[in-house]
């Protein structure tokens, strides 16, 4: 028999094993910046806002700013830009040395996140306490919401078209705002139900107020408000809204907590939005701190949608990559540009930045434990997502992976590879496969968490970096 040769097994290790101190103090300085991004980024809208602050700090243009500086093509590469499509969704990139027919080098993550939306008509008010409606959206666990901080985010456009941004409860000297549960002495029939019903959608209704007051306060005989008139004459003072402007309004409630650290060696970091700005972020950051013009356009995506399946004008599924593209092509002239659009897309290769389930030894009997991913095992790849025999997925193809893993490995990264639970117990889905659908090569690739999906989720910094390296590796090249 021959000799066994140690290489030829494959044994994990943990990536923080083989950090040097200087390491961990970028690790620890880009995870601060990451925590100010969660913080400032709890809706969709909010990412988008954050990422352009960060831009316009590194010298990034706005696709319309760079249209009118009518360059010629010699002059473009290494050009900044960004392409924001309805607000939820933007585009970023540096232009390469090559025409846009050779293809993108891409990272694309989602920004949008489980949450609870107000219903159109979401005031009610019960036993002088008024309560706001709401409809959850996204996968989450409703058992998990009630009795936690919460706040409230998002726009009213008023009649007249001026658009009012709302964000109340994330400052600590503004209210919060919180739904209620059943005490334990009263409630055994609820929890003899199966976790997944035993809070009915319909009673996540959000504590906004409870205090009726007087509309003059001096005079005895005054005629006395109820709660949701008071609450009215608070909007209607604050932002010059009326209860109709509710219906006009995209108004979202989410957690009030800010990210912190997990632990005495603060290894991990507890947020809401892990899933999936963490990738958002770090696919960010890699691009603004690129040190080559690339050859191929280097592209960063945030999308929107991908937590109630990519659809709509903002999702993956929707023509803004194409549209994002054909900007793209116009700007090295007035040829060929639908032509050279198509030709960029099928010639692009991406990696699809989202979060996947990291083993959790307290619930092991779900995972395989021999294929999956581990806190602090480095940047996660699944060559397959979807659920079942694969449905839902877009396989990434074996040449693909060995590319991107061969990026990995060049680059000192560290990585993993996994599937996201057992067969039958796991599966879910990321926008690699409406990528694939367009023509792209995609391959998934971010962060392992713990508590997916839940109001606060877990993260490694030391995974985070990884995502952050892996992701520069991939454009900078």
């Amino acid at each position: 028999m021959a000799d066994f040769d140690e290489k030829l097994e494959f044994k994990r290790r943990n990536s923080w094993q083989y950090m040097d101190e200087s390491v961990k103090a970028e690790v620890t300085a880009l995870c601060e910046d990451y925590k100010k991004f969660l913080d400032e980024s709890k809706t969709e809208r909010e990412a988008v806002d954050s990422a352009i602050k960060l831009l316009r700090a590194s010298g990034f243009l706005s696709i319309e700013e760079v249209r009118d500086l009518k360059l010629p093509k010699e002059k473009l590469p290494g050009t900044k830009l960004y392409y924001v499509h309805r607000n939820r969704c933007i585009f970023i990139a540096v232009l390469g040395k090559e025409n846009p027919e050779v293809g993108f080098n891409m990272v694309g993550a989602h920004v949008d996140c489980p949450r609870l939306d107000l219903k159109p008509n979401p005031l009610s008010e019960k036993n002088n306490v008024l309560y706001f409606r709401t409809h959850y959206y996204g996968g989450i666990k409703m058992y998990q919401w009630p009795t936690i901080p919460l706040s409230l985010h998002g726009v009213i456009v008023k009649k007249n078209g001026e658009k009012i941004t709302v964000k109340i409860g994330e400052n600590d000297d503004e209210p919060k705002f919180m739904i209620s549960d059943l005490l334990p002495h009263m409630g055994g029939g609820q929890m003899s139900k199966p976790a997944g019903s035993f809070i009915d959608p319909e009673n996540l209704n959000v504590i906004i107020g409870s205090i009726p007051g007087k509309i003059d306060e001096e005079d005895k005989d005054s005629k006395t408000l109820t709660v949701k008139q008071q609450i009215l004459a608070y909007f209607n003072e604050k932002y010059g809204v009326d209860e109709k402007d509710f219906q006009r309004a995209e108004l979202v409630i989410t957690p009030a907590a800010k990210a912190t650290d997990i632990g005495f060696d603060r290894g991990m970091i507890a947020a809401y939005g892990h899933d999936d700005r963490v990738c958002a972020y770090t696919e960010l950051r890699a691009l603004l701190d690129m040190k080559n013009v690339p050859t191929r356009t280097a592209v960063a995506y945030f999308a929107d949608k991908e937590e109630i399946g990519s659809v709509g004008n903002t999702g993956a599924r929707s023509n803004s990559l194409e549209l994002f593209a054909i900007e793209i092509a116009a700007l090295y002239g007035p040829g060929e540009v639908m032509l050279t659009a198509n030709r960029c897309l099928a010639a692009s290769k991406m990696l699809s930045a989202d979060v996947t389930a990291a083993f959790d030894p307290s619930y092991a009997d779900v995972y395989d434990e021999s294929n999956a991913a581990f806190m602090g095992g480095g940047i996660a790849i699944e060559k397959y997502t979807g659920h079942g025999g694969k449905s839902g997925t877009s396989d990434c193809p074996a040449e693909f992976v060995r590319e991107v893993t061969d990026i990995f490995d060049e680059n000192g990264v560290a990585w993993q590879i996994n599937e996201m639970g057992k067969i039958h117990s796991g599966g879910g889905g990321t926008i690699a496969q409406f990528m694939a659908d367009k023509g792209v090569e995609v391959l998934d690739c971010g962060v392992p968490l713990w508590s997916m999906h839940a109001p606060l989720e877990l993260a490694s910094k030391s995974d985070i970096y990884w995502a952050y390296k892996g992701y520069l590796a991939f454009i900078d090249r």
